[in-house]
């Protein structure tokens, strides 16, 4: 039940061991519909050659100054240490960050719980292609580079219209989110395309900011302290990522909302989805005010070739290695799918509440942290496959655990001990998650070609993302088709019918959420004779064993042993 992450802590480590700042989140970072999103900053390389490039390109150079000092990179300067200068980028950076994490921790944490009530695992897979442009944002990333306003400047001609569009949508689904949320729910399933297509859009926004942003991190700081870069980000992600999936789900649960803030029950959530999307529009509106007003960004000649940046692409898919680690990565999460996408909602339709979700995914964060640190540690002292390999092991079995505690939900409710199993199992699947993620992570800035580094991470990056993304909408369709519910008619000679509800004289599929509800209103008992997750789950798993034995692991060991200049678009080239 791994919840996707943006940057960990322990990322910072290897982006410090390896020259190149790794860049992960959001994504989402969420337990259920998201996965693991894994973002590499573009031209996040530190060395001398690109840092030269951006000082020479600065409105501020000349050849008249005195040359700056020579930068001195893997040092442990604190926080309080920066110039004055750092520290405020510092904060606007991780500002920035925390804007993006507010609508990803929606999309792909709290509002597909919302949604489960009433929609069926196919509509859901449905929604689930929403997060799709965060995995996919590397096609228009050297658009985003190349093209932009030299009287705005390089990054703020995308993050102040991206952001204005950004807090407007969010107002305008603040104020139609419950229509939208009603209309999702509709027997023919029409609507919730409608309400896929508004958040999509959403995260295209979102995307496309968290290309700038990252971009405008490598100017804002200086360069002995480039990694503080990273850093922002793991901090502005998480946090915003945080706050609206695991505070949020908390606020909108009626019992937590009664039990805590309230004196008299009410049965509703101390706070709305509509409430909270329409207060971080007008947030992201006020932001960007206030950043066209009170934030100038440096002048810069520089200008990166659309085509080039293409190019190097295509160079790099021609590699052979290149293409075995893409099918690596496209097949590898197959195993996993159905737990990252369908357990927590499994657990929510079996009864377990959305306070003890958010209370899980709660008590389960700091060990994500701090567990981190030991994959970090881990991928450090050994072949980084060889432990990614060992933790992928161990991520089947959290996958098969985690399907028998479902298996074993108490008929009476949740009770202590069934929670302590819950929070157990998070923990389990959260830190096999993440060996695999950090691991992942240090072979790509092993491997990356420096002389293109920014376009060679990001395109790995862009392929782990896309193989934890694709197989979702599939996954999802397959529970319900593979579930197997029959609503039956009432034995009473005077069954209770629902005001609107329509007599149930014969039995039929529910297996459909709408179908669901027609029976129970029709004074019908929807039976589940299959349930479509338990097999869906088996079969991932089985599929996840079988690549691993017969190609993931063998092919995984071959490219460990490559020498680097195996990895290099020009082998031969002078070093």
């Amino acid at each position: 039940m791994p919840r996707t992450r943006s940057s960990k802590a322990t990322q910072k480590q290897v982006s410090s061991s390896t020259g190149t700042d790794l860049n992960g989140k959001a994504h989402g970072p969420g337990k259920g519909m998201n996965t693991n999103v894994e973002m590499r900053r573009k031209n996040a390389s530190t060395d001398s050659t690109s840092q030269t490039r951006h000082l020479m390109a600065s409105e501020s150079f000349s050849l008249d100054d005195d040359p700056p000092p020579t930068p001195i990179h893997n040092t442990n300067t604190s926080f309080s240490d920066l110039p004055r200068q750092d520290k405020r980028n510092f904060l606007l950076l991780v500002l920035l960050y925390f804007l993006q994490g507010i609508p990803m921790g929606l999309a792909g944490g709290s509002v597909p719980f919302l949604l489960k009530p009433n929609l069926s695992y196919s509509q859901l897979g449905v929604f689930s292609l929403a997060s799709y442009p965060y995995s996919l944002k590397l096609l228009w990333s050297p658009i985003v580079d190349a093209i932009w306003s030299t009287r705005v400047g390089r990054r703020k001609s995308w993050i102040l219209p991206i952001q204005l569009c950004s807090g407007f949508a969010m107002l305008y689904l603040g104020s139609r989110t419950t229509q939208m949320m009603k209309a999702a729910s509709a027997a023919d399933g029409s609507g919730i395309w409608t309400f896929t297509v508004w958040w999509f859009s959403l995260v295209f926004l979102c995307a496309t900011q968290d290309i700038a942003v990252d971009g405008w991190a490598l100017t804002l700081l200086s360069p002995p302290n480039l990694s503080y870069a990273s850093t922002a980000q793991t901090v502005g992600l998480t946090a915003g990522h945080f706050l609206s999936y695991t505070v949020f789900l908390a606020l909108n649960a009626p019992d937590f909302a009664d039990k805590w803030f309230r004196k008299y029950p009410t049965h509703e959530g101390a706070i709305s989805l509509g409430g909270y999307l329409s207060f971080w529009g007008w947030a992201y509106i006020l932001v960007t005010v206030g950043l066209a007003i009170l934030k100038r960004e440096e002048k810069t000649k520089e200008r990166d070739g659309v085509v080039e940046v293409y190019k190097s692409m295509l160079g790099v898919l021609k590699l052979r290695n290149i293409q075995t680690i893409v099918i690596i990565h496209l097949i590898a999460k197959i195993g996993f799918q159905a737990n990252d996408g369908v357990t927590n909602l499994k657990l929510i339709e079996k009864g377990f509440s959305q306070e003890d979700l958010a209370l899980t995914v709660l008590i389960d964060f700091p060990f994500e942290i701090s567990l981190g640190y030991v994959a970090g540690r881990w991928s450090t002292q050994y072949p980084a496959l060889n432990v990614w390999s060992i933790a992928f092991v161990g991520r089947l079995v959290a996958a098969l655990v985690a399907q028998g505690i479902v298996m074993i939900f108490p008929p009476q409710g949740t009770t202590t001990w069934y929670l302590l199993t819950v929070i157990g199992s998070h923990i389990f699947s959260t830190f096999t998650n993440t060996v695999m993620f950090v691991a992942i992570s240090a072979f790509h800035a092993k491997i990356a070609d420096p002389d293109i580094g920014g376009t060679y991470m990001t395109l790995l990056a862009t392929v782990s993302n896309l193989g934890g993304t694709f197989p979702r909408f599939f996954i999802l369709k397959l529970v319900d088709y593979l579930t197997v519910a029959t609503c039956h008619p009432s034995a009473s000679k005077e069954p209770f019918v629902a005001p609107g509800g329509t007599l149930v004289t014969s039995p039929f599929s529910c297996v459909v959420e709408a179908e669901k509800k027609r029976c129970e209103a029709g004074g019908g008992t929807c039976s589940t004779e299959r349930d479509g997750y338990y097999i869906t789950n088996v079969i991932c798993v089985a599929i996840g064993i079988i690549t691993f034995l017969t190609y993931i692991r063998p092919a995984a060991q071959k490219l460990q042993a490559l020498p680097l200049r195996a990895w290099r678009l020009h082998p031969n080239a002078p070093r």
